[in-house]
């Protein structure tokens, strides 16, 4: 049985991927040429290539070098990390023009490589790897859309790790995803490069004994002991949902067996076992 969550998240996903084909998705597959927006910050080794209007003899690809520099044809040494790829195209114009080598030049410059501004994610989710923030503003919603969406393991969590300014010390910070996809815009934090997404596998419980089909299944938000027995298959024709058994850890790390009740919730690796009717 496929949770209602996971459903939804599903859905979701789909709807936020069709929005990202034309542009990131289709964006962050070409191999060059790549316009990145108007507001991407660039940054040492982005690669960009520049070209300026009826001038071929000056189109020139460059990486941008740790002091965020590049250098350019009759101008020499450029800096332009910090700057977005307009501002860095009015640079360099007003260079050519200043030093009389082109009135009025026509500039366009091209990322064609991201790699100054990447946010990781990991874990549980379709495709992990490295991603490039090719606008000054992305959420997390849309950063998992990149990465295909929470595999049908992953969890309804997930951790955000990021360092400080100083790079001093690194920052854990847990995302309630459920809530995200049930519409909690405050939730849907902003990614910053350098930051590393873990999504992890689903907390799961297990049942065996008098139920169609027992093992281990993902733990549902609010999911109680009659719940966890429909998800199982239900009960064998010898079975009986009174007096189940639950073994689960105690505060201590200590296995305890428990009886419980129908309506009681179910923990984390919870093992219930459900037994066989006396009549």
């Amino acid at each position: 049985m496929v949770p209602v969550f996971r459903i939804a998240f599903t859905a979701a996903f789909e709807i936020a991927v069709r929005s990202f084909a034309i542009g990131v998705l289709l964006g962050w597959s070409l191999p060059a040429g790549v316009h990145a927006a108007d507001d991407y910050v660039l940054g040492p080794g982005d690669t960009v290539k520049i070209s300026v209007f009826d001038y071929p003899d000056l189109t020139t690809e460059a990486r941008i070098s740790e002091s965020g520099r590049i250098t350019f044809p009759l101008i020499g040494s450029v800096a332009i990390a910090g700057m977005n790829p307009a501002e860095a195209e009015k640079l360099i114009a007003r260079e050519l023009s200043d030093q009389d080598f082109i009135r009025q030049p026509h500039v366009t410059l091209m990322v064609t490589q991201f790699a100054s501004q990447q946010v990781t994610i990991i874990g549980l989710v379709n495709k992990p790897g490295k991603y490039p923030l090719e606008k000054a503003s992305t959420t997390l919603s849309e950063l998992l859309a990149m990465a295909g969406g929470v595999a049908p393991e992953g969890g309804d969590k997930a951790v955000l790790v990021r360092s400080s300014a100083n790079g001093a010390k690194r920052n854990r910070i847990e995302i309630d995803l459920y809530g995200l996809f049930e519409g909690d815009v405050s939730k849907d934090m902003e990614v910053k490069a350098g930051d590393i997404i873990y999504v992890p596998r689903a907390e799961v419980f297990y049942v065996y004994g008098e139920v169609q089909r027992p093992g281990m299944f993902p733990l549902q938000r609010n999911m109680n002991v009659a719940q966890a027995i429909s998800i199982s298959g239900g009960l064998t024709p010898r079975g009986t949902d009174r007096w189940v058994k639950v073994k689960r850890r105690n505060s201590q790390g200590e296995i305890q067996t428990e009886t419980v009740e129908l309506g009681d919730m179910v923990r984390p690796d919870d093992v219930i076992y459900v037994r066989e009717s006396w009549f």
